[in-house]
């Protein structure tokens, strides 16, 4: 990036299509009861992914983002509308989807080796064949070294990468982050975010990322989809056409991220 090519970057509004896209979200509704109160998470809204994208989604607190990923997983039904994944409705969890939690969520009790292989194991993919994938994604992971050790053993950044290497290892079309690098230090949150990228370098995985940070969705993406306060509806679509690696003291990085952050507190003083 130079500073004349600050602005280059397009502003969209949402699409509905479900034409030639790999993740169509169309007119989701959430509402969440709870005794006799509603929460109206979201309302008619709808969203296209294409095959092969990042997309990440940012928004004010509470906004919904991970409802969204949530109904996109299979976790949750949704009150009204629909989520179609190459054209097919998807109503329950599926092996063509990998999560990535923000709490590692790993086995304590089991090694590195074993944290990967255990969707495999519940596949019931035979032990060599399993054992091979685990290594190999271990290793693209760089964590060969640490294959067998125990997950107290190893840093934050080194769990969420066993995490990173369990959901690509099944193979899944789509990957699922929900803000994954949201409890590390920002230096090892940064390290995360290129070793991320060198991970799904090889791949033609869609990728629907969840953060709270601007900077992270700049660095990252290749679309960023900035939502409204609750009820979330998109306020704008931003396509990124940066390559990859980005250098952050660019001043086109920097400008866009100040335009971000400044639409964001426009919801949250909005809310308040």
């Amino acid at each position: 990036m130079t500073e004349e090519r600050s602005e280059e970057y397009t502003r969209t509004g949402p699409s509905i299509s479900c034409t030639d896209t790999h993740i169509c979200v169309n007119n989701l509704t959430k509402i969440f009861k709870k005794d006799k109160s509603e929460t109206v998470v979201l309302k008619d809204f709808s969203l296209d992914i294409r095959k092969g994208e990042l997309i990440t989604i940012v928004g004010p607190s509470g906004c919904g983002k991970t409802t969204i990923l949530r109904l996109i997983a299979g976790l949750i039904e949704p009150t009204s509308g629909a989520v179609l994944i190459n054209g097919k409705p998807c109503t329950a969890p599926g092996a063509d989807r990998g999560m990535v939690f923000q709490d590692f969520a790993l086995f304590p009790w089991r090694s590195v080796r074993k944290n990967v292989e255990f969707g495999l194991e519940i596949a019931g993919i035979p032990k060599e064949e399993r054992r091979e994938r685990a290594e190999r994604y271990i290793i693209r992971a760089g964590l060969e070294k640490f294959i067998d050790s125990r997950v107290h053993e190893l840093s934050g950044g080194m769990k969420q990468r066993v995490g990173i290497a369990r959901a690509l290892v099944g193979h899944p079309d789509v990957i699922l982050m929900d803000e994954p690098f949201g409890s590390l230090d920002a230096q090892t949150r940064n390290i995360m975010q290129t070793q991320l990228l060198k991970i799904l370098d090889k791949t033609d995985q869609t990728i629907v990322f969840i953060t709270h940070s601007v900077d992270e969705a700049v660095f990252l993406s290749d679309r960023i989809v900035v939502l409204t306060k609750r009820p979330a509806s998109i306020k704008e679509i931003i396509d990124i056409p940066w390559p990859r690696p980005r250098d952050r003291a660019d001043p086109g990085f920097t400008a866009l991220r100040k335009k971000i952050l400044a639409e964001l507190e426009e919801e949250n003083v909005m809310e308040n």
